[in-house]
């Protein structure tokens, strides 16, 4: 944000030591399953044949996910066809989808080396149609052997299908060494102590590998909890006046000369606040929800020194007292009840919030909605009254407001979920989605070479203390089928070195699926191009499926740490929604090369957008879209016809090339059914200009003191 400075890295060496003897979750044994997959090995797969009948016929055409494509061979005896599985695998079943020409007699062999076979199985009375083959062998390769031939045309294969086994693990299990349970009965100090050794190791670690999460059983606490990169601080209790602590839950600016803009990617849910001194400290930018908190006091969003900050995200809560934003430059409230709001600086927006201050953009910057049009919060994990750990996971609401707890939902149990570590595979975690668990990421970083695919309807995904995802070799890490009630939070999507092309994809292209009495939802889930590595992602985000609630992401392309540059952490677009009745609640999405948000589906609504555009285009001229300057922030495709957004703001840094202009914030096509309400543009100190706000309306934001142009409603 504005600006960003790469920070110096002050990780403590006693730190580790002492993190070495935190208390974790008990350990537990885990056994594992064998079952054959539902995977097709064979599909995509290099293949080969003894020959061809034409040009129209390849051997890939067997192997290709197509049924209207086919193999087909010489119309003469043997003939072969043979797949490469890319590794030895142990092969459960073959299916063939033989066309017309089929065979007779043929065996289906495997091999280790494509030179010496072996059979798996054998006939001389094959039927054709769909043959579905029981079988038990070990092999890279795997070759069906025609010798027989039911007509007088060649061998003609639809799809070859390679199923192999997969282990099973079962669900529940220990938590991992990552995640530092307390309960009442522990020493004060004996808590301190280690949330103090887990600050220092965190405070300044902002590219850093390491992952924590803080939990607390039900009961009272007279620590202070001071939080640093890449942690969660969590309650386990059903509801969060179940866990107090009596201290502070505490975010300050210290390591960074008292600039909280770079105070990302930590959290606080589920627990309650009684402040030392009447006012609890959360000085946060992006990535750092605060959420299903009730706050007995005051909440102070600014850095001690009132330095820069920009935030930030509060859903679910309740604030006793006032909740003081100082120098927040933005915030988004949803479904909370407080009993003040202190100032507005440029964008403040409230979303059915008890208390918050009467709609009055422009000045005083606040943009209020009554209510929130509909809503489902976050599942998160608590501790029965058994001891046993289970997720909740709340209901669908319409038409909300004010803080949703106790409220009503469903509770699944620990061991219904696969329970990942950071050395699982993308393999093993799909086995496990495979056999109905949901998942559960224990913290740390998950490097997955495949997509992993989330396919049945209601599950959920959950990350714990920013549990990260890095795609290994272009892959797209997560896809979620177009399926109801799929929930997806708490994860961090950190591009890789190759290029992937989305970073998280939900429903297919084309989907079309009615969600609307059960949607997908996507919480604290965020996206990151550079910044620990050189990563590349063409599109972070992309929204296929109707009725998807968003609520609360970041996907940022890096303007500082490692691997930054214009062509070194590529990035085209953060979302790109195409579902029709998409609503989506707290966008932050920074410094992309392109378009920010591109919106195609019909009937979308947006809550609160916070943007910067790209620090880096080196010149005008390499950052035009056609003739013209720039990109928008955020993109209304001109084929939508109704849509709805409140409270968005896009902000120039172009401090690579001050002279640089972009032509608008918004672009939209003029419709009376697409509206935008309070919106604002701004030139942080002058670097670069934003010509208009909205098409062609609202003047330019420009000059060093760095005033923002606003527009109440467009059209």
């Amino acid at each position: 944000m504005h600006p960003r400075r790469s920070p110096a890295l002050l990780v403590a060496a006693l730190a580790a030591l002492l993190l070495s003897f935190l208390v974790t979750a008990p350990a537990q044994a885990r056994a594992e399953a064998l079952a054959c997959g539902t995977t097709n090995a064979a599909q995509g797969r290099p293949a080969t044949a003894s020959s061809t009948e034409n040009a129209g016929t390849p051997a890939s055409a067997a192997v290709d996910g197509n049924a209207g494509t086919r193999w087909s061979s010489a119309f003469s005896d043997p003939q072969w066809l043979q797949v490469d599985l890319g590794s030895s695998q142990e092969i459960c079943q073959v299916v063939l989808q033989w066309e017309t020409a089929y065979a007779t007699a043929f065996r289906v062999q495997v091999s280790g080396d494509a030179a010496t076979w072996t059979d798996l199985y054998s006939t001389t009375t094959g039927t054709g149609g769909t043959q579905t083959l029981t079988v038990a062998g070990t092999g890279r390769y795997l070759r069906v052997h025609g010798t027989a031939r039911a007509t007088g045309w060649g061998y003609s294969l639809w799809e070859l299908a390679v199923r192999t086994t997969t282990t099973t693990p079962p669900g529940g299990g220990d938590l991992g060494p990552n995640v530092h349970v307390f309960d009442p009965s522990m020493s004060s100090a004996s808590i301190q102590a280690t949330l103090n050794s887990v600050f220092t190791q965190m405070e300044s670690n902002q590219f850093g590998t390491q992952r924590h999460a803080l939990l607390f059983k039900p009961g009272s606490y007279n620590v202070t909890a001071d939080i640093g990169f890449y942690t969660s601080i969590m309650g386990l209790g059903r509801n969060p006046d179940d866990v107090t602590i009596n201290g502070q839950v505490r975010v300050d600016a210290g390591w960074f000369g008292g600039n909280a803009t770079q105070n990302f990617w930590r959290s606080a849910e589920n627990l309650s606040i009684t402040p030392t001194g009447g006012t609890n400290q959360w000085a946060v930018s992006q990535a750092a929800p605060f959420r299903r908190m009730h706050v007995r006091g005051n909440l102070n969003l600014a850095p001690s020194g009132y330095g820069w900050a920009s935030g930030g995200y509060i859903a679910d809560s309740r604030i006793d007292g006032t909740v003081q934003p100082y120098s927040q430059q933005q915030w988004f409230t949803r479904d909370s009840s407080i009993g003040g709001w202190l100032n507005g600086v440029w964008n403040m927006v409230f979303s059915g919030v008890e208390g918050a201050p009467a709609q009055s953009f422009p000045e005083p910057p606040y943009t209020t909605l009554a209510n929130s049009p509909v809503t489902r919060e976050k599942p998160y994990l608590y501790v029965d009254s058994a001891g046993a750990y289970q997720v909740f996971v709340p209901s669908l609401r319409q038409n909300t407001r004010g803080a949703s707890w106790p409220g009503t939902g469903t509770s699944i149990p620990l061991t219904q979920f696969y329970v990942a570590k950071p050395s699982d595979t993308a393999a093993t975690i799909n086995a496990a989605l495979a056999s109905g668990l949901n998942l559960l990421f224990t913290p740390g970083i998950y490097h997955v070479g495949q997509t992993i695919n989330v396919t049945r309807p209601n599950t959920v995904v959950l990350g714990l203390g920013y549990a990260t995802i890095i795609p290994d070799n272009g892959a797209v890490p997560m896809k979620v089928a177009d399926v109801d009630g799929v929930r997806v939070a708490g994860l961090l999507f950190d591009a890789g070195s190759v290029n992937s092309p989305i970073l998280m994809e939900v429903g297919p292209p084309g989907s079309s699926a009615s969600h609307a009495a059960n949607p997908i939802s996507i919480q604290d889930v965020f996206f990151r191009i550079g910044g620990a590595h050189a990563g590349k992602a063409t599109t972070s985000l992309v929204v296929n499926s109707d009725h998807t609630l968003i609520d609360h992401i970041w996907a940022w392309r890096g303007d500082h740490g490692a691997g930054i540059g214009w062509t070194v952490n590529t990035a085209d677009t953060g979302l790109i929604v195409n579902g029709d009745d998409v609503t989506a609640y707290g966008l932050f999405v920074e410094h992309y090369q392109k378009y920010q948000v591109i919106w195609n589906g019909q009937r979308g609504r947006t809550i609160f957008f916070q943007n910067e555009m790209p620090y880096d285009p080196p010149s005008q001229a390499a950052w035009m879209n056609g003739s013209t300057r720039g990109y928008a922030a955020y993109k209304v495709a001109d084929s939508v016809t109704s849509h709805e957004a409140w409270g968005l703001g896009a902000y120039c840094y172009f401090n690579v090339d001050p002279s640089i202009v972009a032509e608008r914030g918004f672009e939209t096509p003029v419709n009376p059914n697409v509206r935008f309400h309070s919106l604002l543009t701004v030139s942080l100190g002058g670097n670069g200009t934003i010509n208009h706000v909205v098409n062609n309306t609202g003047g330019p934001a420009q000059g060093t003191a760095t005033v923002p142009v606003k527009i109440v409603n467009f059209p």
